[in-house]
């Protein structure tokens, strides 16, 4: 748990933590300057070694991860004295008071977590309660003391500094997982070649591994998993990108200039190309070139419609495609399109047998009679 305290109004802040690593500590600190809505001029705290890497000569060498922190934050990391635990006596008390309540114990008889979830709500309702009940030395409540003091603190900032979102992964090109800790987990693929920010958050059933990424609006979590095990890695279907066709389903892609001009003629030229090599047919890129030709000289969408018919009926001979193309000419092949519409059905009418057996027309007659005499 990450205990901290203003030394002025008294007001505490419990937080906990999965683990004491520096993403996880610089994340409760965070928080905690968040949850007091300020950020103190000096941090004291111990001399761990993610904050005092060495002494030397009684004076405490930063570390730099530290110190970066420090600089996003605009505050003063300071360390007490080896040994010396009167110089933070009120951590220490709020760790004492901290651990008399919230850790399970035989003798204040607490119950055992659930869950990582049950103990955050745990430390919330104790922080709620010690800071909102009147202090022996103060005479006054911390709570309304804060108020007073946040005057005098640091604004914090829009976004955390980055160590506080973990360690830095880079989304490999070819698939877009990520190794962490033993696991695998997936991102969303458009972040493939970027770089990513993994940590875990809290423990037991309740612990997630979660991906941050800074973009140009700002960080952003991208993926919340599980903890996943070796060889059993947590995936997302929707963080891959559409599937290829496969066997069952491919689509021609052109790589020459050949087939590039055949594919561009229309749909009905691609199915063409997929119907005659499925038939197995001979001397395919001939024909290919041949319809291309046509064409050039009668048009795409007239060739790429008798290509389509071609590959619907399984004409691949020499000359199938110029035979539908001699039956059906320019301006034909729509006309064998009909369309019902509320005034013109699709059935056959009888008003072609209304003039049968009717006498032939004086004006035809005459047509036929001189046409007769010419020689």
């Amino acid at each position: 748990m990450l205990c901290a305290w203003l030394a002025w109004c008294r007001f505490r802040v419990v937080i906990p933590l999965r683990d004491r690593t520096a993403p996880s500590v610089y994340a409760g600190l965070d928080r905690a300057f968040r949850r007091i809505g300020g950020v103190p001029t000096y941090l004291l705290t111990d001399n761990e070694k993610m904050v005092t890497t060495e002494h030397i000569a009684s004076v405490a060498v930063r570390n730099p991860g530290v110190v970066s922190f420090a600089r996003h934050y605009g505050l003063a990391v300071k360390t007490c004295l080896p040994a010396d635990p009167a110089t933070k006596g009120g951590v220490e008390n709020t760790v004492k008071l901290a651990k008399a309540d919230l850790v399970p114990t035989d003798h204040n008889l607490a119950a055992h977590y659930d869950s990582f979830d049950d103990l955050e709500a745990a430390c919330t309702a104790f922080c709620d309660q010690v800071n909102t009940r009147i202090h022996r030395t103060t005479r006054r409540i911390p709570a309304d003391m804060l108020a007073e003091e946040r005057l005098h603190l640091h604004p914090v900032p829009a976004a955390p500094h980055t160590v506080t979102w973990g360690v830095t992964r880079i989304v490999p090109d070819n698939t877009p997982m990520i190794c962490f800790e033993n696991g695998q987990y997936s991102v969303p693929h458009t972040l493939r070649g970027q770089t990513v920010w993994v940590r875990a958050h809290g423990a037991g059933a309740g612990e997630r591994i979660i991906f941050v990424h800074h973009g140009d609006t700002g960080p952003v979590e991208v993926a919340r998993h599980r903890r996943a095990r070796p060889g059993s890695p947590q995936i997302c279907d929707e963080h891959f990108p559409p599937a290829p066709a496969g066997v069952l389903g491919r689509h021609p892609t052109p790589r020459t200039d050949a087939e590039r001009a055949f594919c561009d003629i229309g749909a009905g030229a691609r199915l063409w190309l997929c119907e005659a090599a499925e038939a197995g047919t001979g001397k395919i890129r001939v024909k290919m070139e041949h319809a291309v030709s046509l064409a050039k000289l009668l048009g795409a969408e007239q060739v790429d419609w008798a290509l389509g018919h071609a590959a619907a009926y399984g004409r691949f001979a020499e000359g199938d495609l110029m035979a539908i193309l001699d039956a059906h000419p320019a301006g034909a092949a729509s006309d064998l399109t009909h369309r019902a519409d509320e005034s013109r059905p699709l059935a056959q009418g009888t008003a072609g047998w209304a003039r049968f057996g009717a006498p032939i027309p004086t004006e035809l007659a005459d047509t036929e009679g001189s046409g007769a005499t010419e020689p």
